[in-house]
């Protein structure tokens, strides 16, 4: 297990890691007896396109991190019902909330997944929702109009308000709570459809830029952040030349299956050359995906609970868990 901070000697003396790191196999350890719920079928039910994930990678990676998320949750709940005696209050249960952030093309919605099907199978069977910020990105028509279509993604794209809102309303504990849904196959959110979230124990938010500070609104007004009602947080990490590679190799294998479907908004991409389909994915990435990733996702890594690296086989490598 290593502590020091990524850097030269000298930095690494002076300034100690908030972080604990591990190697793969010092995680690995960390499973004790937690039991394997899932089996290779439910695997290939919930992996993402060119993000592939192995049984030998749940036992070595996600099993440890949900025996540390019983944990966690298990003492926030506590600390919720001491709060309760002390103050004579009966505000029913409060959600655990977990943001999974990172770049375009890393693997988030795998992990969101894998992480949402272990949780739900520990003994005591909790109830485990699953939203991602993109339902709460604008309608392309407010972003056309706006002239922030080269922009989606970027934190302006977002109804931060909605949002905000969405999460306090599911942190308070209330019946019911509406998010909005959106359609990776039409590039949009779909009007009229709804996730319904009814007081979940645990609730995971997946998003580009969950992690991100608010920037702040004339007069001095506080305005809370996304991150201000998670209770752990996650952020997935690669370098950008693997993640370019990502990226580049799902637009390509998107271009035979559901680029082809007619309802697809980037339809006009599957019949290019696959030297034309390349330029465009390198393109999209660099304009849009890696400016993004520089600007605004990536200083937000060092705000994470738990920052996992991958290698450019997908494999988690490192893990790194803040101390407090």
């Amino acid at each position: 297990m290593n502590e020091n901070v990524g850097g030269d000697t000298l930095s690494n003396e002076l300034l100690p890691s908030p972080y604990r790191h591990f190697t793969r196999s010092e995680w690995a350890s960390l499973r004790a007896d937690t039991p394997l719920t899932l089996t290779l079928d439910d695997l290939v039910k919930l992996q993402s396109v060119n993000d592939p994930i192995s049984i030998e990678e749940v036992i070595a990676i996600y099993l440890p991190l949900s025996r540390l998320f019983a944990l966690y949750v298990a003492a926030t709940q506590g600390l919720f019902k001491a709060t309760q005696r002390f103050l004579s209050a009966e505000d029913g249960k409060m959600p655990y909330i977990i943001g999974v952030a990172g770049s375009v093309a890393v693997g988030k919605s795998t992990t969101a997944r894998v992480l949402r099907a272990l949780l739900s199978r520990w003994p005591n069977t909790p109830k485990v929702d699953l939203v991602t910020t993109d339902g709460f990105l604008h309608p392309n028509a407010i972003l056309e109009r706006d002239g922030l279509m080269e922009k989606k993604g970027f934190p302006e794209s977002y109804d931060g308000a909605a949002l905000l809102r969405f999460l306090s309303d599911v942190k308070a504990g209330r019946h019911n709570v509406e998010a909005p849904v959106y359609s990776h196959l039409v590039y949009d959110v779909v009007k009229g459809e709804k996730i319904i979230v009814d007081r979940p124990d645990i609730l995971i938010v997946e998003g580009l830029n969950v992690l991100l500070p608010n920037k702040p609104r004339r007069g001095g007004e506080d305005l809370p952040f996304v991150s201000d009602f998670f209770d752990f947080s996650v952020y997935l990490h690669a370098d950008d030349a693997i993640l370019r590679r990502w990226y580049v190799e799902r637009f390509m294998r998107l271009r035979q299956t559901a680029f082809r479907d007619p309802r697809s908004f980037f339809k006009r991409y599957a019949d290019l050359s696959d030297t034309e389909a390349e330029q465009v994915a390198v393109s999209i990435w660099e304009r849009i995906n890696l400016a993004n990733l520089h600007e605004n996702i990536l200083p937000t890594k060092a705000r994470a609970n738990l920052v996992l690296t991958k290698g450019a086989n997908h494999r988690i490598e490192q893990v790194a868990l803040r101390k407090l």
